[in-house]
């Protein structure tokens, strides 16, 4: 998720529940930052390699509720700690910032390549600031509403003349428009960066990961036993172990481990400044798609560069 932080005077909302770092951003943010991007950036081929098998419904149950499972320690450690008004906001954020995306993304890539799911990803730093504009205060300014336009238009570029990935796909099939789905997912992602920001200041990464996917894992884990063909498909399909391993390693890295990462990030820099390695996640999705065998076509290069350019923007305009 995207955004180099600057010190300007629209960032000071952001800044107001964890304070800047004294010489700029951290070492250890920047760490932080490049390591989210390379576990993120993974996520996308795994998906793809997940949906083989298992039905985009049942992908995004099994990443939830295996993360969820995960950090139970964690969370039933922790739960006892949050104080009651906080967990409608946990419960937000964990619904639209984890639940919601998880099958939308999933959705995503049955008609759409792992890699063009990765450079729409990088409209996490759009919503990440149009949210916090609209609903937490942060300053919107001109330059900053041309970057929003553009990223906006180079998914429009993408998913019009891109193309989709065909059969780069699990289905054999493809849709460009499939990546409208992502696009809802970021909205998501910035809603929930801002009310970790804003509303769970204080708490720790680990308490804030744990308890938001326990609120969110027992539904997930109830719905993937009694309304899907998980456990049918697990004993019976060929490939599903395999299918299912590659989802376990999602859930593990990209949903567990890399929460919390992200939620320290958050506390450690700015809104935007966490949200920033979509500028990196493209790049390593592409990498892993086209290893993959996935085609990129000059038009998915000029949508990706008018997205990057308008994120860059963002988070550059004063």
């Amino acid at each position: 998720m995207p955004g180099a932080a600057d010190e300007s005077a629209s960032l000071e909302a952001a800044e107001a529940l964890t304070p800047p770092a004294p010489a700029g951003t951290t070492p250890v943010a920047w760490a932080l930052l490049l390591v989210l991007a390379c576990i993120w950036g993974t996520s996308f081929i795994l998906m793809k390699k997940g949906l083989v098998v298992f039905s985009a419904l049942e992908l995004g149950a099994i990443r939830v509720s295996v993360a969820a499972l995960l950090l139970l320690p964690f969370a039933l450690r922790h739960v006892g700690k949050v104080e009651r008004s906080r967990f409608k906001w946990l419960a937000l954020s964990g619904v639209v910032g984890t639940l919601i995306p998880a099958f939308l993304f999933a959705y995503a890539e049955t008609r759409l390549a792992s890699g063009l799911a990765g450079v729409l990803n990088a409209l996490t730093a759009v919503f990440t600031l149009l949210v916090g504009a609209l609903l937490f205060g942060q300053r919107l300014t001109w330059l900053r509403v041309l970057g929003i336009g553009l990223g906006l238009a180079g998914t429009v570029v993408m998913l019009q003349l891109g193309g989709s990935g065909g059969d780069a796909t699990p289905t054999g099939e493809g849709n460009a428009w499939y990546g409208i789905y992502i696009l809802v997912a970021t909205i998501g992602y910035g809603l929930s960066v801002n009310v970790i920001k804003y509303k769970l200041g204080g708490l720790t990464p680990v308490t804030v990961t744990s308890v938001l996917l326990l609120l969110i894992g027992g539904p997930a884990l109830a719905y993937l036993l009694i309304g899907t063909d998980f456990l049918h498909k697990l004993t019976t399909a060929p490939g599903a172990w395999t299918a299912f391993s590659y989802i376990a390693l999602l859930a593990t890295m990209s949903t567990a481990v890399a929460m919390v990462l992200f939620n320290k990030l958050i506390q450690q820099s700015t809104a935007l400044f966490a949200s920033s390695s979509t500028y990196l996640i493209p790049i390593v999705a592409l990498a892993l798609g086209a290893l993959d065998g996935e085609a990129f076509n000059v038009w998915h290069f000029v949508g990706m560069v008018v997205i990057l350019a308008g994120v860059l923007i963002i988070h550059r305009a004063k």
